[in-house]
């Protein structure tokens, strides 16, 4: 695997300059206890990262409430990333995009016994799931990108980094993609390096345990992304799924709106001889503009054998909207993802800490009442 270049708008680094004093100012009101956190007695694991941009947060959530759930009752508290209403909401399954937020809106979808909750104050977020009638309420709390969100200390944090883009070789905002410095790592206790070749050679694992240099309390670990069959975005119309096999000689239109498709291209690559593609903004509202310009780029290829495609984020937002024609609904498919591990026993070293973490936490909690 070639080591990616990490490309810095150097002419802004006297702005990150200044971005680096503040958001280093209050990280030390954070760390001399100036600024105070809260701690809880549930499990609180913050999944998040230092840059802007997707890690693959979700799928990663989505991993810990599989692993999780057959044996604690679960809760995801997400700010809801662009949603147009405002307080506490507890997502419903038929609950609107712009009222939650497309990401918690799928997670709700694809595990409907999972409480799921959004909230920009996650403190007071906390205190109201914490208010739930004991019978009901959950045994763990998974709070989504929360690393920034500092007034909660987390019983345990997990870092993402993505492996396209190394952060050791990052700067701050604006040059760069780092929400904070690299020291910011200092306080997982897991990192995730994701989005991995799943064939990484050994020089690959020690580029990144190098550029990371963690500390002997912080454990490792590298993920990859395995993509599943094809499904209909609107199964009541085209409910056949399609295998990726069944690519090849089809016209393929990915249509997304997330931070990094870099990793899905490479792979349907892989897949079609025909690959077409159009970017938008991470978390886009999609227009009547933007489907009257996908159209126009479906039709500009004159064959029959073509199907859209987009990610399961975007199909959330798809689904909303109302001016899709059925002929557009008809070809519109996503591709589910999943995060597999790329060593069999780092998947069970990462499984055996985070289901051990739950368990001590709770036992102690208890002792203490």
């Amino acid at each position: 695997m070639d080591k990616p270049i990490v490309e810095i708008r150097r002419s802004l680094l006297p702005l990150s300059w200044l971005y680096g004093i503040g958001v280093n100012f209050r990280n030390g009101l954070f760390n001399r206890k100036i600024l105070k956190q809260r701690t809880f007695q549930i499990p609180v694991i913050c999944v998040g990262n230092i840059t802007v941009g997707g890690t693959g947060k979700t799928p990663h959530i989505e991993y810990l409430i599989r692993l999780l759930s057959p044996r604690y009752k679960v809760a995801v508290l997400s700010r809801g990333y662009k949603r147009k209403s405002k307080g506490f909401l507890i997502v419903d399954p038929d609950s609107k995009v712009r009222d939650v937020g497309d990401e918690p809106l799928q997670i709700k979808k694809k595990f409907p016994g999972t409480l799921v909750v959004v909230d920009k104050n996650r403190v007071a977020a906390i205190e109201k799931i914490l208010s739930i009638e004991k019978a009901e309420r959950p045994d763990v709390i998974l709070l989504d990108d929360g690393f920034q969100h500092r007034h909660v200390l987390p019983s345990l944090s997990i870092l993402l980094v993505d492996s396209n883009r190394p952060v050791f070789e990052d700067r701050l905002l604006p040059a760069g993609l780092l929400r904070e410095p690299l020291n910011g790592k200092d306080r997982a206790s897991i990192v995730l390096v994701t989005k991995c070749d799943p064939d990484m050679q050994p020089i690959d694992y020690r580029i990144y345990t190098n550029g990371l240099d963690l500390f002997p309390y912080q454990d490792l670990y590298f993920t990859a992304l395995d993509y599943d069959a094809l499904k209909p975005v609107f199964p009541e119309l085209k409910p056949e799924p399609l295998h990726l096999d069944e690519l090849r000689k089809k016209h393929l239109f990915l249509v997304t709106g997330i931070a990094s498709p870099a990793p899905l291209v490479d792979k349907l690559e892989h897949k079609t001889y025909n690959l077409y593609t159009k970017f938008f903004p991470d978390h886009h509202p999609f227009t009547r503009e933007d489907i009257q310009s996908i159209r126009q780029m479906i039709y500009s290829v004159e064959d029959d054998n073509k199907i859209i495609l987009t990610t399961e984020k975007d199909a959330v937002r798809f689904r909303a909207l109302p001016f899709l024609d059925d002929e557009i609904k008809k070809m519109l498919y996503y591709i589910p993802v999943r995060v597999t591990f790329v060593d069999d026993a780092e998947r069970d070293s990462f499984n055996h800490k985070i289901l051990e973490h739950v368990r001590n936490y709770q036992r102690n909690s208890r002792l203490s009442e």
